[in-house]
């Protein structure tokens, strides 16, 4: 074979190899398209199924064989639970994948984590299968009663507490006075002490069972037109005792005719106990100012200012819990049991307003309760107490209680003893 023929079949055969080696690659691509378009097919969800989880109002899901959300609750969404079809939490994920290995349904109560910090989702899920391809899942949000459980065990570990210190002080003196018999002085200092702790237990015991019989009240039940500057009046007049015996002025500032629909004597209560912390937490010499006037969109305001000990940002949103207090020494030094926070709290709630603290530490603090005002054709006609009393003019200037400086509006001295 000569030379020219050699290389014309090393051509051929070369053209040959190359149109062989094109066919292999368009094949194999257009075979790995047919598996690729296999490998996930689609997967409908049960007919029905769409229709009842749109209605949930708990978290329902739906996943396929591949672990992918294809249906999904509004709610499970708004919990952060689903996200781009995807289950968020892996605790979920492995119930899911553990009823499709066996076909058994999981019932489960998690802690799951919320968002990105440091709060937890308590949520009782229910796994099942759904057909041959799909796992339903039905989250329910436990969380709010998982917290009730929570201050219902705390609660009762605290009234245990704070009845048994009572109780166990009264029983040592008991003893001792048995000790002492024939010691007139001794037995007369301890019977002094027996008084004090009995009425902190009697004080104690009244303020659990005010609590509880306002949590198990929604409203007030027979709501009547009351004057909210009277109560403040007759709050201070019950406070005022204690306000001389640690050298406290007590002002007050009332606007007319700021009248409410509720109970007359929770509404006192609630004030006089604002105006009992103010004074508890407040060195001698100072003063606590109380105002009532009409606020903004239809309220009555009731501020309570005092030049104290303040209170620590982290530590505001705490003290309307129950038996939480700022400065544990101080309150029981004056006989505090730290309900009384909590019954203003429950006392507002049921009364359809709320209250809120500006403090800050060594300036003070100013609680402020709004409460909705009666309507103007029952309230401003008849500026009377719920009791038929004509209500006392009073031109003083009201305090503001949205700002640091509203002691200063009601004739508080700025430099109070004891602060800088």
């Amino acid at each position: 074979m000569d030379a020219t023929t050699a290389a014309t079949l090393g051509v051929i055969a070369g053209l040959a190899l190359g149109g062989v080696a094109l066919f292999a690659v368009r094949l194999s691509d257009r075979s790995a398209d047919r598996s690729a378009a296999v490998v996930v097919p689609p997967q409908p969800v049960p007919p029905g199924v769409a229709d009842v989880i749109a209605v949930l109002r708990s978290s329902g899901i739906v996943v396929d064989s591949s672990d992918r959300v294809v249906n999904n609750s509004p709610a499970a969404v708004a919990h952060g639970l689903v996200r781009d079809h995807e289950l968020v939490h892996p605790e979920l994920l492995h119930l899911a994948r553990a009823v499709r290995r066996d076909g058994v349904i999981r019932e489960a109560e998690l802690g799951l984590r919320k968002g990105i910090g440091p709060g937890r989702l308590v949520v009782a899920a229910r796994v099942a299968p759904l057909g041959a391809d799909h796992v339903l899942l039905l989250v329910e949000d436990r969380s709010k009663a998982a917290r009730v459980e929570e201050i219902r065990r705390d609660f009762l570990a605290n009234v245990s507490h704070e009845l048994k210190t009572p109780v166990g002080g009264i029983a040592l003196l008991a003893e001792a006075i048995l000790d002492a018999h024939d010691d007139p002085e001794v037995v007369a200092r301890f019977a002094k002490r027996i008084s004090v702790e009995s009425d902190r237990l009697t004080r104690l015991v009244k303020e659990i069972v005010e609590l509880s019989r306002l949590q198990g009240a929604d409203v007030v039940r027979e709501p009547a037109l009351i004057d909210v500057g009277a109560c403040a009046r007759d709050a201070l007049d019950h406070s005022r005792l204690m306000a001389e015996e640690n050298d406290i002025d007590l002002a007050v500032a009332c606007e007319d005719g700021c009248l409410v629909w509720g109970d007359a004597q929770l509404v006192t209560t609630a004030i006089a106990n604002l105006i009992g912390n103010a004074i508890a937490y407040s060195d001698d010499g100072t003063r606590v100012a109380v105002s009532v006037r009409h606020g903004n969109d239809g309220l009555v305001e009731v501020a309570v200012t005092d030049q104290g000990l303040g209170i620590a940002p982290e530590e505001q949103e705490r003290i309307f819990e129950r038996f939480y207090r700022v400065d544990t020494a101080r309150s029981r030094a004056t006989g505090g049991t730290g309900l009384g926070l909590a019954i203003v709290k429950h006392v507002v709630d049921n009364h359809g307003g709320t209250v809120s603290v500006w403090s800050q530490p060594g300036r003070g603090s100013t609680f402020t309760i709004r409460l909705p005002a009666a309507s103007a054709s029952t309230a401003r006609p008849s500026a009377s107490t719920s009791d038929g009393m004509s209500l006392p003019a009073d031109a003083s200037t009201p305090v503001s209680p949205e700002s640091p400086v509203s002691p200063v509006s009601a004739g508080v001295p700025t430099s109070p003893k004891g602060h800088s």
